[in-house]
């Protein structure tokens, strides 16, 4: 595809029972003009998908977002991972194992190379370690428990963590190890920060050790990947390329899967859902998420960046974040906005995390307009303000409906919201740090351990700077809860670390440190000729992507 795909106008969805509207087949017809190169392609065994976002780098440190981790995971491999059914099993190391309270052993994979060819060793997971921790990465908190990394021999490092840490293993299955050689060689030892809009050869180029390479990268347009003949595992995939298209409007992703230009699409809207089934030779492919969505709002700063209310900080006040909770109706929410694939939560974790809780998964207060204008009113503002918002567009399912409708709903409430709708990589790069430029915003989270520490670590700890609450954009502060997360941290009797991980949770709800909308429903679509695996954490691998 060798032109940008343009962006079509909003359109009306597809109701169930329809065949496809004008508006899809005008959609179709775009899409197939518009992906004409697609056909001398797919000569190979090509497969071919898209999504309404693009990776933004090809750096695997450069953001701990997971449609960014999930792609370049594809070319480049930590130490550990996890399989079909996400438990963890060996990559780049073999064999781990504690050889003291506060040192992991991990025995590295003999006669792996490089992409291009350079062996890979001991230096580059201390180099890696160097440069994921350092300037620029957005990754630090993936590892904000590990203190050193020490190299014993070629073949061997210690991990050496801030005191016990026994769920280390998981910590480390995002953390994907680069060349010592190859950054060094092209002046990417350090990362190009994505919030300063910072490049570096790594940005648009990659050397992991992974199944795939990367051949070819437009951004925001299309990324092609190669199979690497050399890759020390035994392959499970058929595939020899796989061309990835970024096409953010819905109908247009639909309308080229529907006629046959797309092999498989990553999301599906929920209102094009049953079209979809009812197409011959197409099947969705749906599961639960672990992600859970939540609006965050800055409770840090003495005056908001974006509000009428000058002088002080309305969002301190519990009272208001409390009219705020009653004010938002998650059932309508997921009743019209999710077409109900979505599960209301009172946690910010969900079902299958460790450290969930049933018995606190209830809605901490009731939706109720009118005991939140008397809150309002109890706090000083009986008129309500105006308060900005932040939204991504094209990062979770319907995002940009679940912001107008909580606009919507605070709107009655007398809060003016204004919505600040952007890509994913605009709105990362403003509601995240250093700045932390947002005073209302909503976002998802899968926690990578699938424990309730990593939730609690980096989206509720006081901010450091150092790796611990790096995600924490409202900037929430609670000693009491900070000290539960440290002992969370080292606690190896595992009934004492849940008890305090419930302990903690509930302190997060009871203080509104955020407002926990749902868990969504995973939707993709594909041909009937694709085999592939979809993973409860959003991941798409394509060493699982078979074609007949």
């Amino acid at each position: 595809m060798n032109r940008r795909l343009r962006q079509g106008p909003r359109r009306e969805p597809l109701r169930a029972g329809q065949h496809m509207t004008r508006k899809i087949v005008r959609a179709a017809a775009m899409a197939l003009l518009l992906m004409a190169g697609l056909s001398g392609a797919a000569a190979a065994k090509t497969f071919r998908w898209a999504n309404d976002g693009d990776a933004n780098s090809m750096d695997p440190y450069a953001r701990q977002e997971t449609f960014l981790l999930s792609f370049d995971s594809n070319m480049y491999e930590p130490l550990v991972r996890r399989d079909r059914n996400l438990k963890v099993e060996p990559a780049l190391a073999t064999a781990w194992q504690q050889t003291a309270p506060e040192v992991w052993r991990f025995t590295l994979r003999r006669g792996v190379r490089f992409h291009d060819g350079t062996p890979f060793g001991a230096d580059d997971v201390v180099f890696s370690f160097a440069r994921v921790t350092g300037p620029g990465s957005n990754l630090s908190g993936a590892l904000a428990l590990v203190k050193e990394v020490r190299k014993v021999d070629d073949a061997t490092v210690d991990i050496v963590t801030k005191g016990p840490d026994p769920i280390l293993p998981q910590e480390l299955t995002v953390w994907d190890i680069m060349s010592k050689a190859w950054c060094e060689k092209h002046n990417a030892a350090r990362v190009a920060d994505l919030t300063k809009s910072e490049e570096n050869y790594a940005t648009n180029h990659a050397n992991g050790t992974g199944p795939f390479m990367l051949k070819e990268r437009q951004p925001d347009v299309q990324t092609t990947l190669a199979r690497n003949p050399a890759w020390w595992d035994k392959p499970e995939f058929n595939i020899d390329e796989a061309a990835f298209y970024r096409i953010a409007d819905a109908h247009t992703r639909v309308a080229a899967l529907l006629s046959g230009d797309l092999d498989m699409i990553y999301t599906v809207p929920p209102q094009d859902i049953d079209a979809i089934a009812r197409t011959p030779h197409l099947r969705v492919v749906s599961g639960p998420e672990l992600r859970t969505i939540y609006l965050g709002f800055d409770v840090d700063r003495p005056e908001l960046l974006e509000s009428n209310v000058k002088g002080k900080n309305p969002m301190k006040d519990i009272r208001v974040r409390q009219a705020f909770y009653q004010a938002i109706d998650e059932n309508a929410i997921k009743t019209k906005v999710m077409r109900g694939y979505a599960t209301p939560t009172g946690l910010m974790v969900g079902k299958g995390i460790n450290g969930f809780d049933e018995a606190l998964n209830q809605r901490l207060l009731p939706y109720d307009p009118a005991a939140a204008r008397k809150l309002l009113a109890q706090a000083g503002y009986p008129e309500g303000f105006e308060i900005g918002m932040d939204c991504p567009n094209d990062r979770y399912i319907n995002d940009e409906e679940i912001c107008t409708a909580v606009a919507a709903m605070l709107a009655r409430i007398g809060v003016k919201v204004r919505p600040l709708i952007q890509t994913r990589a605009k709105y990362f790069a403003k509601i995240l740090g250093p700045d932390y430029n947002t005073s209302f915003f909503l976002l998802g989270w899968t926690p990578a351990t699938y424990d309730a520490h990593n939730m609690l670590l980096n989206l509720l700890a006081t901010r450091t700077g150092t790796g611990r609450g790096d995600y924490n954009s409202g900037g929430y502060s609670n000693p009491k809860l900070d000290a539960l997360i440290d002992r969370i941290q080292s606690e190896t009797d595992a009934a004492k670390r849940t008890a305090e991980m419930h302990q903690a949770l509930a302190i997060a709800k009871d203080d509104i440190a955020t407002i926990p909308l749902h868990q969504q429903v995973l939707f993709w679509a594909t041909r009937d000729t694709v085999e592939l695996v979809q993973q409860a954490d959003n991941y798409f691998a394509l060493r699982f992507v078979t074609m007949k």
